[in-house]
């Protein structure tokens, strides 16, 4: 973890917090989201601290491609066949409200456009 300021996040990572883990490995957490939005509502984190995409370098490259190839994985394993989305909040304006970055994948019915 990083110098960035305590998250839920964090405390999910840790054990501290419960959650309905769907997938980990060594880089990113994913699990259900407690206030789905969809039937299908799942966040997929890194477990280390990036505050918000606006956050992130060059050096996050592999692990932000690493994120979204879980999140399109964990998509197939939920039978997502027919679509899905992925939301990036960044910031207050954004929607934003943990600052740890992390990935909506919201499925299980149509997406309406515009989103917000």
């Amino acid at each position: 973890m990083s110098n960035s300021p305590e998250t839920i996040f964090s405390k999910i990572i840790r054990r501290e917090i419960p959650a309905t883990i769907v997938y980990e490995d060594d880089r990113a957490l994913v699990f259900r989201d407690i206030n789905p939005q969809a039937p299908v509502h799942i966040l997929v984190i890194p477990k280390r601290v990036i505050p918000t995409i606006a956050d992130a370098t060059a050096e996050d490259e592999s692990l932000l491609g690493h994120l979204l190839l879980v999140a399109t994985q964990v998509a197939r394993e939920e039978k997502l066949d027919g679509g899905y989305r992925l939301v990036i909040n960044c910031g207050q304006n954004g929607g934003q409200t943990v600052y740890h970055l992390h990935i909506h994948l919201l499925g299980g019915r149509a997406m309406g456009w515009p989103p917000g």
